[in-house]
């Protein structure tokens, strides 16, 4: 009953000086927003950046073309180097151990027809195992397969963008399409998918949605790289068996790549988990500031609750005088004021809790950046207002639990 009694109390003071008691709470307000906003931009950024590398494949170790000027590639191939080849994978695949496959994809960019629309596209030849390893999948008909690609069939299957902007509402399955001088066969559609929206390592962005896929065995067959000097293939895709010794494998497909090479370092090698993981240590340091400023908001909130609480003993020090003169307890008077700051601190923690979901909903809903609010989020910053609560509103209330009866009754 007293611990209601006080409660009681503590609201009605709330009610009584609103606006001071707003003022008081505001610290505590913007502390817990601010706590459960920047963790949920964080949150979400880590999610971003999880699901980019599990595109990439966390398991893969990606061996892509360096980009260099012509006279760079002629002082390339002077030097015996003819670039990446489908031998360069089969040679990978023999001898690095723990692979379970490797996928080779080449590519030009070059327009696309159908009927009396075009559209500019990038034509990926590809093997059969690159639908598994990139994490890409059909919205409609099927991938490259391995008769596709034995028999080296002029089929080829479309992204999304590509199929809205030939087709629109029209079903592509089995129509064909023509690519430079090449009649193509449609036979599946992918679903939409943007692989990533800015460099990851040496990989520029890409935008799945605008390319089209055929067999690797028709395009080296059938169609003509604009810069003779280019390599037969621009990436390889190596998938490991796990990610335990991916930094060692990748140091083996480096050596092993310089000896067909003949020591010209003509390609770069990303590994997308070390990637990932050098991303989320600056993501930890990220996420460490923003709630250190975050938590010094709360710091200054409770210190706000403090001087107020203090004020607070000095305006009823007759109050206390009157109460211990009739009976009450130091620690009736301790709990008392305890109580009214830790009312004060739920009461800002709640208010903070709902403004900073709300933050967090229009940061998503304005803008490009993605957050994800989490319980774990809300939990810490509204505990962390109740032990400001508690921890600043300890000392006005030993103050005035310490406050002589006689003294306090005549105070002024």
């Amino acid at each position: 009953m007293q611990y209601g009694e006080n409660i009681r109390l503590s609201f009605r003071g709330l009610i009584d000086h609103k606006f001071r008691s707003f003022l008081t709470m505001l610290g505590i307000i913007f502390g817990v927003a601010s706590v459960i906003t920047m963790l949920s931009i964080g949150e979400g950024a880590k999610r971003e950046a999880i699901a980019k590398y599990q595109d990439l494949g966390v398991n893969n170790i990606i061996i892509r073309e360096k980009k260099m000027s012509d006279t760079e590639i002629e002082e390339v191939r002077a030097k015996f180097s003819q670039g990446l080849s489908i031998q360069d994978a089969e040679v990978i695949k023999d001898i690095v151990p723990g692979v379970i496959g490797t996928a080779s994809q080449a590519e030009i960019s070059t327009e696309v027809k159908y009927a009396d629309r075009s559209v500019k596209s990038t034509i990926i030849g590809v093997t059969p195992g690159f639908i598994d390893m990139m994490n890409v999948k059909t919205s409609n008909g099927v991938f490259i397969n391995q008769e596709h690609y034995d028999k080296g069939l002029k089929v080829c299957v479309l992204g999304a963008s590509v199929v809205m902007t030939l087709f629109r509402d029209q079903n592509p399955i089995g129509e064909m399409i023509k690519i430079e001088d090449q009649w193509m066969e449609v036979v599946g559609v992918l679903q939409s998918k943007t692989l990533f929206t800015e460099t990851v390592g040496e990989l520029a962005a890409r935008d799945l949605n605008t390319d089209i896929y055929v067999p690797l065995s028709a395009f080296l067959n059938r169609f003509t790289p604009e810069n003779p000097l280019t390599s037969e293939i621009q990436q390889i895709t190596v998938q490991m068996e796990s990610s335990n010794h991916l930094i060692e494998s990748s140091r083996l497909i480096d050596a092993i790549l310089q000896r067909h090479h003949f020591n010209n370092v003509d390609y770069n090698i990303v590994v997308p988990y070390e990637l990932l993981r050098q991303e989320e240590k600056e993501r930890q340091i990220y996420n460490f500031l923003l709630g250190a400023i975050a938590a010094i908001s709360l710091l200054v909130g409770g210190i706000g609750i403090m001087n107020i609480m203090l004020a607070t003993v000095m305006e009823r020090t007759r109050e206390i005088g009157i109460r211990r003169a009739v009976g009450a307890k130091k620690a009736d008077i301790m709990s008392q004021f305890v109580t009214e700051a830790v009312v004060i601190s739920i009461t800002g923690g709640i208010i903070g809790v709902l403004l900073g979901i709300s933050l967090s909903l229009i940061v998503s809903l304005f803008t490009d950046i993605n957050t994800y609010i989490q319980l774990y989020a809300i939990v810490i910053a509204f505990g962390f207002s109740v032990l400001v609560g508690i921890s600043f509103g300890y000392l006005p209330a030993k103050n005035a639990a310490n406050l002589k009866p006689i003294d306090s009754i005549r105070y002024e």
